[in-house]
């Protein structure tokens, strides 16, 4: 309920934000977002671990929500590609007919796109390599791993970050870059919340809640 609660919030103050220039709103909702992450990472940790609450059907029931969840995000960036492809494999007279518009200047694809896609499918290797020196009863690898798998989503949201600063373009330049920016920026926010995630299985595998055949909330994290 808080959980959703702040993120009304947060969606509420980006509004403010962007047509009042008033940021306080959004950083409310996002106090509340991180403060119910924290509570309920907790008491997830606390009954998975300590208190034995997660049995087979319970992770189960997990797993099947975890599988949902992933369906409804394939759907949510469906639309997105949708867009993009839509608007421009027939471009409208309104932006010239023309991709991209006129006035736009595009990223070199060889530069900073190329270099995060390298990151990316490198930390896919990092992280099944994670995964299956836990299989292996190997945490020493596996925290090395998992490591290597945070340090790849930092650095690939550093350069996401200087990317979106040396843009030609804004969110409001036509369609180009409407649909560039949230893609992307969904994208990217999905790359921060999970690499979280990561940082908190790392931070519970250090503390030796994860075995063999009892690591749910690290796959569902990765």
């Amino acid at each position: 309920l808080t959980g959703a609660l702040g993120a009304m919030i947060v969606v509420s103050g980006m509004i403010k934000w962007f047509h009042f220039y008033d940021i306080n709103l959004f950083f409310l909702g996002k106090l509340i977002l991180i403060l119910t992450a924290i509570q309920w990472w907790r008491d997830i940790a606390r009954e998975s671990t300590f208190q034995g609450n997660h049995t087979l059907i319970v992770i189960t029931g997990l797993r099947f929500g975890m599988i949902l969840f992933i369906i409804s995000e394939i759907f949510f960036f469906v639309s997105f590609f949708w867009a993009f492809f839509h608007s421009s494999l027939s471009p409208a007279m309104e932006i010239g007919s023309m991709w991209p518009p006129k006035g736009i200047n595009p990223f070199n694809p060889l530069q900073i796109p190329l270099l995060n896609t390298i990151i990316l499918l490198s930390s896919g290797l990092t992280i099944t390599w994670t995964h299956h020196s836990i299989l292996e009863n190997n945490f020493f690898q596996a925290s090395q791993s998992l490591f290597f798998t945070i340090i790849l989503g930092l650095y690939f949201s550093a350069l996401q970050g200087y990317e979106y600063m040396e843009a030609s373009f804004t969110i409001s330049d036509a369609v180009y870059g409407s649909t560039f920016f949230m893609a992307t920026g969904f994208h990217g926010i999905h790359v921060i919340i999970g690499t979280t995630f990561l940082m908190i299985c790392l931070m519970r595998m250090l503390m030796n809640h994860f075995s063999k055949i009892h690591h749910f909330g690290f796959e569902a994290a990765a």
